[in-house]
């Protein structure tokens, strides 16, 4: 009864908190991606961050069962303030009520506003659904289709005719792109929180022809996933049966959704959590599994055996031997690697499309102390191919991946003591590579949070689904230490930074010698109100790159800096207006060579009448080279993404139109457009337009059902 008491007192005292709706319009899930990024140089995937961060906002985390590790994968909560709150479940038993956040220590406002969109209480006292499976599935709310489609207006190389007497059997002029300039996306999805999820996602990009060739593999759409997946029954705590991704430890043998690393939240993204099994819902046609996978719970015990049967593309070729040795026959055909792109869109690229079978299975254990405290796992994972893999012969491709298998191994843990957590993997390839990354988060008080993180990882370690942390793209060849600190003077200003130092012990692409490097970022932000939030950011990276233009024999490394500054408003107007103003430069120079630089100003606006938005922009952008092209993520429709790098001299605009027609039907209209200065064409190759206009127009409707 004192409980119940406590909360009408909490309801009473803190009316400044209102009850979180579960409405789209509640949560600006881009602003909250540009808050963690806040990169300009990166054209990062923001595919499974945004995928990632709309499932927990339509399946909320629910705060009376949630571990360490799934608060710690918000990216919001510091661990004084996780620890808090698992203390105040200990002590005091379930919250009653999301209000009582604001009588947990180290709970502010700006806190639990931003943690609102992603987290639920449930009631503790509701009885058990004994509705069977199916039944369920039938009955579900959550059930949805979104169908989208888009097109570039303007010409590209890739769609004139080859000759003008070159033509197809209908009568229409035979093209280099095979298909027609449309890009078709459409997804199923029916599920519910921690209990069941069934979806099928479909796609045609641009160019891609729509064949119904099953002797090829080719079944209309280009590419196609689907998923079953069952939670919570007894002992199995997940069974997915399709596509899906599996996160264990940091992330280094086994990575689920996005990867964060360093940005402007210089805390909590250095650190991955070990989530599990995750249903694949993306579009991005690599690096997922295809199979069958599972956790049984034992106990302090979760046990994930998977197996994966899928098709990757690769331009496989045939080498002339004079012997037929068992060796020879198997290095017979080759390919020079995994193609990641997805574009089937000319006869050579559709020569490629599902040409080597990757054949996978591994398996991963964990175990959870009583008290939940530390957690440490061992994973384990075999691959085959059926093509021999071998690199282009580059001297910087020396010890890259050869052959038709690979074997990984490694060991995992994180233990949380007071406001600290301790965290750490490795691992090793059968190539003899090994992989060590070690590193700590923690919190001083309420106002100062630290971090560091070490990391080394061979130039032989090989593994093909990790994305621990590295200043590469993939964790290989690197050697480096990174410091982090966020500090909260009071509850209008904080200040967070970074520094980065790394080494890289063989060659790269574009550095023919062994280099090293560093990197550093501050952000000061200063919000008065909920209205006016601003801040100033500045990033500097050295790196040693090849000298540009040389002319002696050998190429010379030099320590090439990049420079990045942002000047950000963001100003809520009236209730139902909002704008934000940004200016962001950047510089590149190497050493003993002249400074380019580039610069853009982006103003948005958003109009939010709850059944109708209207979101805007316009740019003004001129930088000198490609070096300094400025990356600006954009709004765009639901589970679409738009990050153009704005390159040459011109202005960029998008307006964006967001209907919700009645209570299950949201109509997306967008039309996008580039106009350079001084240019008589926009892009390269096959995708080139002759002019200096690109505008595409895109039209999405998310029916429910």
């Amino acid at each position: 009864m004192k409980r119940y008491l406590a909360a009408l007192c909490l309801l009473a005292s803190y009316s400044t908190l209102s009850q979180p709706s579960r409405t789209l319009a509640d949560v600006d899930v881009d602003q909250f991606i540009q808050a963690i990024f806040a990169q300009q140089d990166q054209d990062i995937n923001y595919e499974d961050a945004y995928e990632s961060l709309y499932l927990l906002y339509a399946n909320p985390l629910d705060l009376n069962r949630a571990t360490y590790e799934q608060l710690a994968d918000l990216y919001i909560l510091s661990p004084y303030q996780i620890n808090h709150l698992l203390e105040h479940r200990k002590k005091y038993g379930d919250l009653l009520s999301i209000y009582e956040l604001q009588a947990v220590e180290g709970f502010d406002l700006e806190t639990i506003y931003k943690i609102l969109p992603f987290v639920t209480v449930r009631e503790t006292t509701f009885a058990a659904d004994a509705r069977s499976l199916w039944q369920k599935i039938l009955q579900e709310e959550n059930r949805y289709l979104i169908y989208r489609h888009s097109r570039i207006l303007e010409k590209q190389q890739g769609y004139l005719p080859l000759t003008p007497s070159d033509t197809l059997p209908n009568g229409a002029p035979q093209t280099r792109y095979l298909g027609l300039p449309d890009k078709v996306y459409a997804r199923l999805r029916v599920s519910h929180l921690r209990d069941f999820s069934l979806g099928l996602t479909v796609e045609k990009d641009a160019g891609e022809p729509i064949i119904w060739n099953p002797t090829k593999r080719q079944y209309g759409m280009d590419f196609w996933s689907a998923h079953v997946a069952i939670y919570n029954r007894h002992r199995l705590k997940t069974l997915v049966i399709g596509d899906y991704l599996i996160q264990a430890g940091q992330g280094m043998l086994l990575a689920a959704g996005f990867t964060l690393g360093k940005g402007a939240e210089t805390i909590t993204t250095i650190r991955r959590s070990n989530t599990g099994i995750k249903p694949y819902t993306s579009v991005v046609e690599n690096g997922f599994f295809r199979g069958v996978a599972a956790t049984i719970n034992w106990g302090k015990f979760d046990i994930t055996p998977f197996v994966s049967l899928a098709r990757r593309s690769g331009n496989v070729q045939f080498s002339e031997l004079d012997t037929l040795s068992e060796m020879d026959v198997l290095a017979q055909a080759f390919a020079n690697s995994i193609i990641p792109t997805g574009f089937h869109r000319t006869e050579r690229e559709l020569a490629t499309k599902n040409t080597i079978r990757e054949t996978t299975a591994g398996i991963t254990a964990t175990y959870r102390s009583a008290n939940r405290s530390l957690e440490a796992g061992i994973t384990a994972l075999s691959t085959r191919f059926s093509t021999f893999l071998q690199p282009i012969d580059r001297i910087y491709n020396r010890f890259e991946f050869k052959g038709n298998y690979n074997g990984t191994v490694g060991g995992f843990f994180s233990y949380n003591f007071r406001n600290v957590n301790i965290f750490g993997e490795a691992a090793g390839s059968t190539s003899g590579g090994v992989g060590l990354l070690t590193g700590w988060i923690g919190s001083l008080s309420t106002h100062i949070d630290i971090a560091m993180l070490l990391r080394h990882y061979d130039k032989h370690f090989h593994t093909f689904y990790g994305q621990s942390f590295s200043e590469n793209t993939r964790p290989i060849n690197e050697s480096g230490i990174y410091w982090g600190i966020k500090i909260k003077p009071t509850h209008r200003w904080t200040l967070a930074a970074y520094y980065d130092l790394f080494r890289f012990p063989w060659l790269r692409f574009l550095a023919d010698a062994p280099s090293s490097g560093s990197e550093y970022l501050a952000r000061l932000t200063y919000q008065p109100s909920k209205k006016v939030a601003m801040y100033g950011q500045f990033r500097q990276e050295t790196k040693g790159r090849n000298l540009r233009d040389n002319v002696t024999a050998m190429d010379l490394v030099v320590p090439s800096t990049r420079q990045n500054f942002q000047l950000n408003v963001d100003l809520k107007v009236e209730k139902i207006i909002t704008t934000r103003s940004r200016i962001q430069w950047s510089s590149y120079q190497q050493q003993g060579g002249s400074k380019t630089q580039g610069f853009a100003i982006i103003q948005d606006w958003t109009i939010d009448l709850s059944w109708f938005k209207y979101s805007g922009r316009f740019a003004l952008f001129d930088t000198d080279d490609y070096e300094n092209r400025q990356f600006v993520f954009e709004k765009d429709v639901l589970y679409a993404f738009s990050i153009p790098s704005y390159y040459g001299l011109g202005m960029r605009s998008y307006h964006m139109l967001q209907f919700n027609i009645g209570r299950k039907t949201d109509l997306w209209i967008r039309y996008a457009l580039t106009e350079l200065k001084n240019q008589n064409s926009i892009g390269s190759g096959l995708d080139q337009i002759i002019g200096n206009r690109r505008s595409e127009v895109k039209v999405q409707i998310r029916q429910f059902f």
